[in-house]
Parts: structure tokens; sequence; C-alpha cells
């Protein structure tokens, strides 16, 4: 391995032409405009500090891997003679910075102290009128007023001089203004950065391994990111690529988390392994997952959609990431137009979402108890004759709650675990609005807000805030009808919602019914009551979906 230096103008040169790029493996940008500043202000003070050594893999007559340009930076037209494996986020930042590429914000240096210049990022946004604010940031001489010039009047090469020309010019500075920008511009140019370089001769192997070590213990890349260079090692396609195209065929996997994150997860059960960074890491797992990827879709759509099935819309009616996974995987295994299958299939899988939202079997080492059901309720699924048993079935180990135990479920939108379970058992039966009679749905439910079924202000003075803020206390109705019922009893504010919707009082007692909420403990007044009566509706709905019965 041999370390050499090259110029800020000399990379930027490179990059221009296409000579450097990044391996398509490469992740993308991931840095935060504090990092940006002070990588800038390192290569910009006197005496300089250094901002890392870069790795490069050089190119011969053919890449290793399949490369894309620095983002921001023009396309290659021909052969690299540089791949970038290590130093993508310091690169990026300085390239984004001087060549004012970056849309959320303009990187300003501060003419202050020009021994050690200060850089500011100033936030930039559209108005109404589509203008771009703060307007001052694009105007040279309100920039001048504050002590403020754009770094990208630094960048190297004629095209930095000639914006550097124009800005000097309309900010009408001063020759000792302009003697300090033309020092920071020949600062900028010639700031040596490092790199070491693996030569032509290296393998793939090699420096796929190099790439993945060097990130995981300075940097550390995620597990997805390691999988994208392994896969691309090992087939040539790209994971970003597949991820996308997931995204296309199955858009709804979006609301339940990461999708590329569930993919691994879907792709390690699938293999046979536990979705744990160790499996991950695996040099086989790229090729591994490649293999499988046609019933990772496969998989996830039908997941998708049975948990769709179930009420469990998204992300946040999601009592555990588990059950995606796992019934993503679980329903990969089963054959289409297999008849009986399919509906064992159906009764299993219904009793894991559930058992799994409401048990505390996940709470700890989460991974390697979720790759043990998987196998135990495949087998099932598969063989009905089977003595296999997934633990999470088991009673004894993973006991449903009692009624005064779900009393306990907190606030679902703080990810409360039995709070989030509870309130997608309230929705299983529809969970109408109060007000327009809509029922719950994908589409719908994400426009709908937490509601206190008793109103905070009757509460707040008499019981505890875990009271108030119960589960019990929830529902997931329309921010209209929410909006109505402010302070006011449950009687009074169910009567209005009556009249203005002009619904009859067995109508509005039907969607209250629908959310698992008792109508007569409710317009009775008690509290305590109501909470009690709805916390046995919760368990007598979560018995029969833990146990496969519903619907």
């Amino acid at each position: 391995m041999e370390a050499r230096t090259k110029s800020v103008e000399d990379w930027f040169s490179m990059i221009r032409e296409g000579l450097l790029t990044l391996p398509r493996f490469q992740r993308f940008e991931a840095w935060r405009p504090n990092q940006i500043e002070g990588v800038l202000e390192n290569m910009l003070r006197v005496p300089l500090l250094p901002i890392g050594a870069l790795l490069i893999l050089e190119v011969g007559d053919k890449e290793l891997f399949h490369s894309r340009p620095i983002s921001g930076a023009p396309e290659p037209k021909g052969m690299p003679q540089m791949n970038l494996l290590d130093g993508q986020q310091r690169m990026t930042a300085v390239w984004r910075s001087l060549t004012d590429d970056y849309d959320e914000f303009t990187v300003f240096v501060s003419l202050e102290n020009d021994e050690q210049p200060e850089i500011e990022i100033v936030k930039r946004y559209l108005n109404k009128s589509g203008k771009r604010m703060p307007l001052w940031a694009d105007n040279p001489p309100e920039c001048l007023e504050r002590h403020l010039f754009p770094v990208s009047i630094l960048c190297p090469g004629s095209k930095g001089e000639q914006a550097m020309d124009e800005w000097t010019e309309r900010a009408e500075t001063s020759k000792s203004t302009d003697k300090a920008i033309m020092r920071l511009r020949q600062r900028m140019a010639s700031y040596p950065i490092p790199f070491l370089s693996l030569p032509v001769t290296t393998e793939q192997e090699t420096a796929l391994d190099v790439f993945i070590k060097m990130n995981t213990s300075a940097s550390p890349l995620k597990d997805f990111d390691i999988v994208v260079a392994q896969l691309e090692g090992a087939v040539g396609d790209s994971l970003h690529d597949m991820i996308g195209e997931l995204h296309e065929e199955v858009p709804a996997a979006g609301d339940y988390g990461k999708i590329e994150d569930t993919a691994l997860a879907i792709g390690a059960l699938l293999n046979g392994k536990p979705p744990l960074k160790r499996t991950y890491l695996d040099p086989e797992f790229g090729s591994e997952l490649a293999a499988v990827w046609d019933q990772v879709v496969l998989g996830m759509k039908r997941g998708v959609a049975f948990l769709r099935d179930e009420a469990i819309f998204n992300e946040k009616l999601l009592p555990t990431e588990v059950i995606v996974y796992l019934t993503s995987a679980l329903w990969a295994n089963v054959p289409i137009d297999g008849v009986d299958q399919e509906g064992r299939a159906r009764t299993l899988i219904r009793k894991a979402i559930w058992r799994a939202s409401f048990t505390d079997r996940y709470l700890k080492t989460a991974t390697t108890r979720a790759f043990a059901d998987y196998k135990a309720i495949l087998a099932e699924i598969t063989d009905p004759t089977t003595d296999a048993q997934a633990d999470l079935f088991d009673e004894a180990q993973n006991p449903l709650p009692q009624p005064a135990e779900l009393i306990r479920g907190g606030w679902p939108s703080r990810k409360d675990r039995l709070g989030r379970a509870i309130m997608a058992v309230s929705l299983y039966g529809g969970g109408y609005d109060f007000a327009d009679g809509a029922k719950a749905t994908a589409e719908n439910v994400r426009f709908r807000e937490y509601h206190h079924v008793y109103p905070r202000a009757l509460l707040q003075d008499n019981f505890p805030d875990h009271e108030v803020n119960s589960a019990l206390n929830c529902s997931l109705i329309s921010w209209k009808t929410n909006r109505k019922i402010a302070a006011k009893t449950p009687k009074q504010y169910l009567e209005e919602r009556a009249q203005d919707a002009n619904a009859t009082e067995d109508q509005v007692r039907h969607r209250l019914e629908s959310h698992l909420v008792p109508y007569d403990d409710l317009v009775s007044g008690d509290f305590k009551s109501f909470v009690e009566a709805r916390a046995e509706r919760v368990h007598a709905a979560m018995v029969k979906l833990a146990d496969g019965s519903l619907p």
C-alpha cells in the first residue's frame, strides 16, 4: 500500500474529469452541518490541521466495482483512474461546499480573522413566492455587512476565480478584503490531502474486506452498507437498485420502518440464520441474500398485506418491529395455491403477530428469539403433525397480560409496546370515526390523531398522569373530530357529534364499539369503571387473536 498526497486543486481536477469515482456500494451522504464546518475550518486555518487520509483503489483496464460520481459531480465520460474507498464524506462535503451544491444551506466564511476563519452555515428555504430565503445570502453587499462571503468563491479553478471576481465586484470589497480572500483561495487550493492507495493488482475480495474493516472501526457502517458491498462484490448487482425496485413493487412496506433493514432480516431468516450483525458480516451473506431475493420481495408483499388485514397499518401502530420481518419471512414460504397450508399459515401467523405484540417475548434478545420462533412456526405451517412448538406460543413462558395489566399500557405515540398493541386491537373491529363514520384504513389512519376518550381537562386534577394517558383512554380519530371535543364530558361531545353528523345513538354506539369502547360505561361519567370495562373488552379480543381464532 503506497502513501501519497494531492492538493485540493488536483483532487478537484480529477473529480471534474471523472477520474475519481465512488464504488456504487458506498453509502450516501451522512454528515451533518457541524461536521462540514469542522473540516473546512481545519483546511483554512493557519497552521492548517489534518482532515485525515483517503483510501484509494487504483483502477486498471477494468473496474472491480460499478462506480458513481461524488454527489454533485459530473458523470464520468470514460474509465476512472481511482475509486474512493474511504473518505467519501469528507470529499463530498468539500466538493459540494466549494461548488455551492447544497440546496438546503449555503456555506459562508467569516472575514473577521483570516488566520483562523470560522465557517457559518446558513439554512435556506423557499417562501410561498418561490424565493430562496434568506434573501441576504444571495446579496454580496449584505453578506459583506455581516463580514461573510460564500466559501464557493474559494473553489480552485477558473470557475471559482470567476465567481470570486463577480462577487467582490458586486460587494464592492476593499483591497485588503480582496487580498484576504486571495490568501484563503491559495490556502484552499494548495491544501494537501494524503491518501493510501491499493494497487490495480488488488483482488476484489481483498478490497471489500479492507473497506468493511476500515469503515467498521473508524466511521461505523450500518449493516445495510456492509451487505451492499458484499452483494455487489459477489454477484455484481446493486442492492441500492434492488431496494429501489422493492419500494416500487411494495410501496406500503415503507410504512413499517426502514425497508432495507427489514429486507436484510427477512433474507437472514430465509437463509436459516438469525438477523444479527454477525450474520451480515459473513462474507457469504451478500450472495446468500441475492439467492433468496425473489422470496424476500414476495414475502414482504404478502406480509405487509397481512399486517394491513390485521389493522396494523403502519409503524406508529407497530408494537414490535419483529412482527414485520417474522411475518414476511413466514409468508415467503407459503405456497400461493396451497389452500390448506395457507389457511394453517394464516392462523399461526396471526397468533404470532398478536402474541408478539402483547407478551414480553421480544423485549430482550429479540433477533435470536425471533429466529428460533421462525423455525418452529415454519415447521408447524409445513407439517401439521410436527412436535415443534414456538416458545412464543408457550403460555407458561410468555403469558398474555390480564385486564389489570392492560390498564398499565402507556400512551401509544410514546412507542409503548403494550399501548400500541392495545391501539392496534382497538382498530381491528373497524375503528370507525366517532363523527363521520369512516372506517380506519391504511390510507386515512395516517391523518388521524390520538384522542383522549375522557378529555384530559376533566381528569388531570383527580387522576395521575399515567391513568389519564393510559392507552385505554385513547382512540385514533380524525383531527376534525378531535378539535371539536375540547373539555366536554363524553356524553356531551357524543351528543353534539351525533347531532352535527345527523347520526342516531345506535350509529354512534356502533362506532364506539368498533374501537372496543363500551358506550354505556363511557357516558355514565365514571372514568375508572370505563377503563376497567374497556380493559375487559380489549383482553377478550386479544385472547381470540392470540389464539388465531379471529376472524
